[in-house]
C-alpha cells in the first residue's frame, strides 16, 4: 500500500469541537500559554522515551542527547517544536489528539455556564494540552515517528481546528514530534525570537531538559584587509535545564513553584500551597509536592492515575505510582526523586519495595503537615482546600489508620451550632464546646444538610443545647464506622441504640419517663401487633419534643441512611441490615396521646401506619405503597370534618 493511500480525513468528536470553540474564544487573554503546554507535553514525550531506553537501549537510535527545539519563521508564519522523544504511532495520534481521552469530560461541559471569564478558569481546570495551540494558529501540522519505529511508519496529523483533521502516513528520519503551527494574522507579535525566549524563561524555565533555539552571532571584527567574517548560527539553551526540585529553597521563587506546578500539574491556576524537603540519610529522597486550588474532574474516578511523578536520580520512572500517595490523597501533585532505588526498578518491584513504602510514609507525614500549617496559619485558605477536597481527605480514617487521629484533626463538618451548611467545625472545636458533664461526641447522617438539620432526632438536644455534628456527604456513613473516637471522647449517633445523656439527664425527667411508660404498656403492644414483623420493637421516646414518632436503628445495626446507600448501589438489603428498625413514639405528642384513647381498632391501625409512614418519610426513606397512605391520611382528615 503507497503512503498516500493511507491518507485519510476524520471528524472530531463533538467534544473536541465544542472544548476548541470555547478555548479559542475564552482563552484569548492568555494566548501564550500556547507554548507552555507545548512544551510540556515535548517534556513528557523525553521523559517517556528515557524510561523505556533503560529496558532497551536501542530506542535512542545513536542520539541520547534529549532536547526540545524552537524554531520561527517570520516569512512563512510558523512556530516550530521539535522534540526528540518517545514520539507516537498513528493509533496514538488518532487516540489522544482526535478524542478528548479524559474521564470528567460530560460533568465538564455541564458545568460549563456561558459567561466567558468563569468558563475560561473551567477551561484552565479541565486542561488545555495540545488543543492550545489552536489559540494562536489557523492550521497546526504535527508529523512524528515512535522510537525504535520504522523511518516509514511516521504519521502526520493536520488541522485547522473546526470540523475535521487528516492522517496519513510519511517518511520521518528522527524519532519524536514536531509540531508547525501555522500563526493567525492577528498573532505576529510570536513570530519574534525575543518575545518566544521571554516566554520559556517565564513558563518553562524549570524544564530540566534543554530547550534550544538558533542564535545569530555577529562576526569577529576582521583585521584591516580582512574581508568580514559572516555571522554565525549557533544553537542556544535558552532555560535553565536544571530539575527545580534539585536547587535549595531559598533560590526559589514562589513564581517559579508555581510555574513548575502548572507543568507537572497539568494545570492553567496556580497551586494552594506545596512542600518542597530533602530527606537524607539510607534512603535519601527529595519531595516537591502541591496542593491545587481547585478538584481535579477526575477526583471521583478510581482508574485515574495519581498525580505524583517518582523519578529515580532525576531519571523519570512512572507517573502511575499508587504506592507513593494514598488514595484519600490522589489530588496531590509533584514529584518524588530518590537517590537509592535502582534505576532499572520495574513498577512491579515498585509495589513490593520496603524502600518505597519508607517514602510514602514519609511523604504523607509531609502533606498532612502541609494541610496542618494550612489549617493553623492560613483557615481562608484551609476553607478553601475542604470545600474542593474535604469528601475525599474524609477518606482518610478509612483508610489509613496509622494516620487517622491526624487526619481526624483536618477533618470539619457542618453542626447545629451554625444555620448553614458550611463545613467548618472541627472535631476539636466540638470537644470544646461540649457541655459540662458531656462524654460524647454526637452526630446524625441523612442524605441532605437539610434532612439532617431538620431530623426529629435532634429534638431533645436542641432543648438542651447539645451541639450535634450534621453529615450528609455519602462518605459520612463509612467514616463514622471507622472513626468511633476522638480525643478520647465516643461518637456516637443521635439515631442509634437507646439514647442516654448521663448527667446531662436531670433526674426528675428519668423518674417522670418511667412512669408514662408503664401508662403506655398496653398502647404499645398493640401497636406492635398492628406492625406485626416490620419493627423489631415499640418504645416511647427520649428524643422527640415536637415530633410524634420517628425511627431509631438497633444499636449494632446500619443506619436507615446507610441502608437506603446501599440499595441505591444494588445492595439488596432489608431494613437494619437484617435488623428492623425500632419504633420510637412521642408521649406528650396529641396524636399519641389520642391514640391511648382510640377504641375503633381500624381507626387505631390506621393512625399507627400514618405515624410509621411519616417516620420514614422524615429520615428521608420512601414508602412501599405511597397510595395506601394517601388513602388512610385522608380518611382521618374526613373523619376530622364531622
Amino acid at each position: 500500500m503507497t503512503v498516500e493511500a493511507k491518507k485519510e480525513t476524520l471528524g472530531f468528536e463533538t467534544e473536541v469541537k465544542h472544548l476548541l470553540h470555547l478555548m479559542i474564544h475564552s482563552l484569548y487573554s492568555n494566548k501564550e500559554i500556547f507554548l507552555r503546554e507545548l512544551i510540556s507535553n515535548a517534556s513528557d514525550a523525553a521523559d517517556k522515551l528515557r524510561f523505556e531506553a533503560l529496558s532497551n537501549d536501542s530506542l535512542y537510535e545513536g542520539d541520547s542527547e534529549l532536547k526540545i527545539r524552537l524554531e520561527y519563521d517570520k516569512d512563512k508564519r510558523t512556530i516550530t517544536i521539535i522534540d526528540n522523544g518517545i514520539g507516537m504511532t498513528r493509533a496514538e495520534v488518532q487516540e489522544h489528539i482526535g478524542t478528548i481521552a479524559k474521564s470528567g469530560t460530560k460533568q465538564f461541559f455541564q458545568a460549563l455556564t456561558g459567561d466567558q471569564a468563569k468558563d475560561s478558569e473551567l477551561i484552565g481546570q479541565f486542561g488545555v494540552g495540545f488543543y492550545s495551540a489552536f489559540i494562536v494558529a489557523d492550521k497546526v501540522t504535527l508529523t512524528t515517528r515512535k522510537a525504535g519505529a520504522d523511518k516509514s511508519d511516521g504519521v502526520r496529523w493536520e488541522s485547522a481546528g473546526e470540523g475535521d483533521y487528516t492522517l496519513e502516513s510519511v517518511e520521518k528520519a528522527q524519532r519524536g514530534t514536531e509540531i508547525v503551527l501555522h500563526m493567525k494574522e492577528a498573532e505576529s507579535e510570536f513570530l519574534d525570537g525575543y518575545r518566544i525566549r521571554s516566554i520559556v524563561r517565564k513558563f518553562s524555565d524549570h524544564i530540566s531538559l534543554p530547550i534550544v533555539m538558533d542564535k545569530e552571532v555577529p562576526p569577529s571584527m576582521a583585521e584591516e584587509g580582512d574581508e568580514e567574517k559572516p555571522a554565525e548560527i549557533v544553537e542556544e539553551t535558552v532555560n535553565s535545564a536544571s530539575a527545580l526540585w534539585t536547587k535549595a529553597r531559598q533560590e526559589i521563587s514562589d513564581e517559579a513553584y508555581n510555574e513548575f506546578y502548572k507543568h507537572v500539574g497539568h494545570d492553567y491556576q496556580d497551586p494552594l500551597t506545596h512542600v518542597h524537603s530533602k530527606v537524607e540519610g539510607s534512603n535519601e529522597y527529595t519531595l516537591l509536592l502541591y496542593v491545587p486550588s481547585h478538584a481535579p474532574f477526575d477526583m471521583w474516578d478510581r482508574d485515574a492515575k495519581h498525580g505524583v511523578k517518582l523519578y529515580i536520580r532525576k531519571v523519570f520512572i512512572t507517573d502511575d505510582a499508587e504506592q507513593l500517595m494514598p488514595r484519600y490523597l490522589r489530588f496531590i501533585r509533584g514529584i518524588i526523586d530518590a537517590n537509592s532505588l535502582p534505576l532499572n526498578v520495574s513498577r512491579e518491584i515498585l509495589q513490593q519495595s520496603k524502600q518505597i513504602s519508607t517514602i510514602k510514609s514519609g511523604a504523607v507525614k509531609k502533606v498532612l503537615g502541609m494541610l496542618e500549617d494550612l489549617a493553623k496559619n492560613e483557615p481562608e485558605k484551609y476553607e478553601t482546600f475542604w470545600a474542593q477536597f474535604g469528601q475525599v481527605i474524609k477518606e482518610g480514617p478509612i483508610e489509613d489508620h496509622g494516620n487517622k487521629a491526624r487526619v481526624a484533626k483536618l477533618l470539619r463538618f457542618a453542626s447545629t451550632h451554625a444555620d448553614t451548611d458550611k463545613q467548618d467545625v472541627s472535631l476539636e472545636t466540638y470537644v470544646s464546646r461540649m457541655k459540662e458533664g458531656q462524654d460524647k461526641i454526637y452526630y446524625v447522617t441523612a442524605d441532605s444538610f437539610s434532612a439532617a438539620k431538620n431530623s426529629p432526632h435532634l429534638e431533645i438536644f436542641r432543648k438542651k443545647g447539645i451541639e450535634v455534628i450534621l453529615l450528609s456527604d455519602r462518605i459520612d456513613e463509612w467514616l463514622v464506622s471507622n472513626l468511633d473516637e476522638f480525643d478520647g471522647k465516643h461518637l456516637q449517633s443521635v439515631a442509634k441504640g437507646d439514647l442516654d445523656l448521663g448527667v446531662l439527664d436531670a433526674e426528675e425527667d428519668k423518674a417522670a419517663q418511667e412512669e408514662v411508660n408503664k401508662d403506655f404498656e398496653a398502647v404499645l403492644k398493640q401497636i406492635k401487633d398492628v406492625l406485626a414483623d416490620k419493627v423489631s420493637e415499640v418504645r416511647l421516646s427520649h428524643r422527640l419534643t415536637e415530633s410524634p414518632a420517628c425511627l431509631v436503628a438497633d444499636v449494632y445495626g446500619m443506619s436507615l441512611n446507610m441502608e437506603r446507600i446501599m440499595k441505591d448501589a444494588g445492595q439488596g438489603l432489608g431494613m437494619g441490615m437484617g435488623r428492623k428498625p425500632i419504633f420510637e413514639l412521642n408521649p406528650t405528642h396529641p396524636l399519641v396521646v389520642k391514640m391511648k384513647e382510640e377504641q375503633d381498632d381500624s381507626r387505631f391501625a390506621d393512625l399507627t401506619h400514618i405515624l410509621f409512614d411519616q417516620a420514614i418519610l422524615s429520615e428521608g426513606g420512601q414508602l412501599d405503597d405511597p397510595a395506601a397512605f394517601v388513602h388512610k391520611l385522608n380518611g382521618l382528615l374526613q373523619g376530622l370534618l364531622h
